[in-house]
């Protein structure tokens, strides 16, 4: 089973861990209805590593990604990010993610764990005559989420970036 670079820290804290689609994961802490109320409440940190990193990058990243996903990610400036679905030429959905721009011929799109391999093989499969490269680095990532009703205000006290 797969583990996060944050696991052993994780074990420490008490975490109880469950298998999540091939990755042990933390379910809670203290409690899942505690935790629960505090990010209703408050925020939550997550490890959200598991997750899928797909970068697209080349002289026609934005093309392909306009053509992967129905949301205009012509809107995106470096930076900034998109929540969108990842569908067929015809519409059909095949998952959701979310679509980052890093530079205007780089985008990363993040796509759910438990259809990481399943989605890259798609987008990879589905490159044709567009100009770009298609890299799976999933295993190069550690994410974390913070939600929650105060999550913005804890970030910001954290950075000098206007979020």
């Amino acid at each position: 089973m797969k583990t996060t670079k944050l696991y052993s820290s994780q074990k420490k804290l008490g975490a109880k861990m469950i298998e999540f689609f091939g990755w042990e994961m933390p379910v809670n802490f203290s409690g899942i209805i505690e935790e629960h109320m505090a990010v209703r409440t408050k925020a939550g940190l997550f490890d959200v590593s598991h997750m899928g990193e797909i970068m697209i990058s080349g002289k026609q990243a934005l093309d392909f990604v306009q053509y992967l996903t129905p949301n205009n990610a012509a809107r995106l400036t470096p930076d900034k990010a998109q929540y969108t679905a990842l569908t067929t030429p015809k519409g059909t959905f095949i998952d959701d993610m979310l679509v980052y721009c890093l530079d205007e011929d780089k985008y990363l799109c993040v796509v759910n764990a438990a259809n990481s391999d399943k989605d890259y093989e798609w987008i990879l499969s589905h490159k044709g005559g567009f100009d770009v490269s298609v890299e799976n680095q999933s295993d190069r990532y550690t994410q974390l989420a913070i939600q929650g009703r105060e999550a913005e205000a804890i970030l910001q006290s954290l950075t000098g970036i206007n979020l």
